[in-house]
């Protein structure tokens, strides 16, 4: 119990705040006034943090009594329906932040979709997902059992670029089956050769769960090249190539 309360202090302590200026009239001579004053600083520093509005006096007066194991002002049962209460109120204050930024966002992305539409080229499937040819190729259209290989570069709304193929310097191969609906339905309106930007809501893509850089429900756009359609036996070859490496 002991080592794990030291330990959870030694760790807080990376959570200080040294906004406001030492007391110049505090004096730590003894290695228990250095050691109180220690401990002190680490569960405020900690505290500042998850409890902003806390009333420094009764906390003082509650951390004295227990301390001391004097006869506590409040019961265990009242003590743990107050502190329940201030975490439901927080979670309650949370959870309407998302909402509010989530409207927002939403509000944003249907703006972002709305001047989508109004552009030359662009075209939208029922699936809702939008596309727009820059470049046509002649080669063959995939199916959704095929592997291909593209490069690419894909982005937030805000022009954000979370991931792409030509920062790494080189392509990459997937079975079309295998990644989000958005690229699945849009890799197979090309043909090879053909360079596409897709713009994809966000219930072809991610979902309300979002993944690493890409928040919940967040429409995206990809730009895609179409290299190629992989055979069985180019996909074995790249495979076995990769193994032996």
């Amino acid at each position: 119990m002991k080592k794990t309360l030291i330990a959870a202090l030694v760790l807080s302590s990376t959570t200080f705040s040294y906004a406001d200026s030492a007391d110049s009239s505090l004096t730590l001579e003894s290695k228990e006034q250095r050691l109180g004053y220690s401990v002190g600083s680490m569960f405020g520093g900690r505290m500042g943090q998850d409890f902003t509005d806390l009333d420094l006096e009764t906390f003082i007066k509650g951390f004295k009594d227990a301390y001391a194991g004097k006869e506590l002002a409040l019961t265990e049962a009242e003590i743990t329906e107050s502190i329940q209460m201030f975490q439901q109120e927080k979670l309650a204050e949370a959870q309407r932040e998302q909402e509010k930024l989530a409207a927002e966002a939403s509000a944003k992305n249907a703006e972002w979709f709305a001047e989508l539409e109004k552009m030359d080229g662009v075209m939208k499937t029922e699936s809702g997902l939008m596309y727009k040819a820059i470049t046509q190729g002649e080669g063959a259209a995939p199916v959704e059992t095929d592997v291909v290989k593209v490069n690419y570069e894909g982005s937030l709304v805000d022009g954000t670029v979370f991931d792409s193929s030509y920062e790494r310097g080189e392509p990459i191969s997937f079975p079309l089956n295998q990644v989000i609906p958005g690229w699945t339905e849009g890799l197979q309106l090309m043909t090879v050769g053909s360079k596409y930007e897709l713009y994809i809501p966000s219930d072809l893509a991610y979902g309300p769960g979002g993944t690493g850089p890409i928040p919940p429900n967040a429409p995206l756009k990809f730009v895609v090249e179409l290299l190629d359609i992989e055979t069985e036996e180019e996909t074995e070859t790249e495979t076995a190539e990769e193994t032996a490496q």
